[in-house]
């Protein structure tokens, strides 16, 4: 039987926020985890990281400097090597309109900032099980 965190191992994660503390406290948190983790501070950066690594899950900003959420999503279901891709977006706006805005693009999951860690890393761990 392998083991969850063997299955980590192989998971690759990119979270992409132009906040330091987020990228930070994710990082640590899903390292922890034993995720492969890569991280970019603006939708721009995060092209490059996406068609070279190909993560499985990506956390996602909406608003960033450069290039925003949306449009990174949009690129991420848009291409066949990462449409599969499980979007999650981390936001401080949680207004109804937000929400349907990401579902409408392609996203997995929307969860509203500040997030408890707990909830968020038992969500990801269901999502990692999916992507296996």
């Amino acid at each position: 039987m392998v083991k969850t965190m063997d299955i980590k191992k192989s998971i690759k994660v990119l979270i992409i926020d132009n906040e330091p503390n987020i990228l930070l406290s994710l990082e640590f948190l899903m390292k922890k985890e034993g995720f492969i983790v890569f991280i970019a501070r603006d939708g721009e950066e995060a092209f490059d990281i996406l068609k070279r690594e190909h993560p499985k899950i990506v956390f996602l900003d909406t608003m960033m400097p450069k290039v925003d959420g949306y449009e990174v999503c949009k690129f991420i279901k848009g291409r066949h090597d990462t449409k599969e891709t499980k979007v999650i977006f981390l936001n401080a706006k949680s207004k109804e309109k937000d929400t349907d805005n990401t579902n409408s693009i392609g996203a997995d999951l929307y969860i509203p900032k500040p997030f408890s860690t707990r909830d968020l890393v038992k969500k990801v761990n269901i999502m990692a099980s999916m992507v296996v």
